[in-house]
């Protein structure tokens, strides 16, 4: 039995209720675009019937590359390739397309092993503190409200602190998404203390015995010093009424900007300790192979991605639905 299909059989029993409660077709038409040029350029390629040589292997490295897997991710993928093919005697294009969406799985697998049980939470006293960050533009707000939406669902309890209170409409835009959740929300008004609105946020929520607290923060990454500063306040006013909280914090980055998104998350998480990525936009980009190398790059889980804009499209991410989405021929 092959990597692949040992895999698939260990984790069989996830991929049966994740494909059912998150719609697997969700995820496999989110990611269309992204099929048709990378995978649809490999089949292309490795059907050809050539034998593999360097040359084959050059033109799957330029694949690679121009679909948003970055250098050293490339690298690493095809130098596994080369030792396959040498170990286990391979000689036709063909043998190469199962090989590569098996070290792509590996890879993912490896640092994203699972996200089963993340409705369930830890056994972290409630509530359970989630700080999200990002900047502007990359879909925060609508994804805030959708992982609302995906607790509530989940049976939990969840109250909204709406702590981007610089930028125009940001409490509108996110009372709305509320109010489709039906989960409640805390807000000021724009220009007040974002760790003021925390501090109010996890009080009610303490008060209330809510279940999930998700603190919506601002995005302007361009003035890192002042970003840095008001992280470290509203971590400090989280942990004067939960000392071990935040419990997550999720960086918010957008598909459709590829590598662009990892020089992005390389440089929040200077700023801040990013415990889980949410990748949005799936389902309007080409450039949906990002994934892989922000997994492989980051060191840091990818817990969601987004593969539509309607209230339930934030879907768990799973590294075996997510390559079988991406490498399945489309009926």
């Amino acid at each position: 039995m092959g990597f692949f299909s040992g895999l698939k059989e260990k984790l069989s029993s996830f991929t049966e209720k994740a494909t059912e409660a998150l719609s697997f077709k969700k995820i496999q038409d989110g990611l269309e675009k992204t099929r048709r040029s990378f995978i649809s350029n490999l089949q292309s390629l490795l059907g050809s019937g050539r034998k593999i040589d360097e040359s084959l292997l050059e033109e799957i490295e330029t694949i690679l590359l121009t679909s948003d897997l970055g250098y050293a991710t490339t690298e690493k993928i095809i130098e596994k390739l080369k030792q396959r093919v040498k170990q286990e005697k391979y000689e036709n294009s063909e043998d190469l397309f199962n090989i590569l969406k098996e070290e792509i799985l590996n890879l993912l697998y490896e640092e994203n092993p699972t996200n089963e049980n993340i409705y369930e939470l830890s056994n972290a006293p409630k509530p359970y503190v989630i700080l999200v960050v990002g900047v502007n533009g990359v879909g925060k707000t609508t994804t805030i409200g959708k992982l609302a939406y995906n607790f509530k669902n989940a049976g939990k309890d969840v109250v909204i602190g709406a702590a981007d209170t610089f930028r125009a409409a940001a409490n509108e835009q996110l009372e709305i998404w509320a109010e489709r959740a039906n989960v409640d929300i805390v807000k000021q008004g724009q220009g007040a203390d974002p760790a003021a609105v925390t501090f109010d946020t996890l009080k009610s929520a303490i008060a209330k015995n809510k279940d999930v607290v998700i603190i919506d923060t601002a995005g302007r990454l361009h003035t890192k010093g002042n970003l840095m500063q008001e992280l470290e306040k509203i971590t400090r006013v989280i942990k004067k009424l939960k000392v071990d909280a935040p419990d997550e914090v999720y960086l918010v980055l957008d598909a459709t900007t590829g590598q662009n998104a990892i020089i992005q998350a390389k440089e929040f998480m200077k700023v801040s300790k990013v415990t889980g990525i949410i990748l949005t936009k799936l389902d309007g980009t080409a450039k949906g192979g990002v994934v892989i190398p922000i997994v492989d790059e980051l060191r840091i889980p990818v817990r969601f991605i987004g593969v539509g804009e309607k209230i339930d499209d934030l879907q768990v991410f799973n590294p075996i639905e997510f390559v079988e989405a991406l490498f399945v021929s489309k009926s």
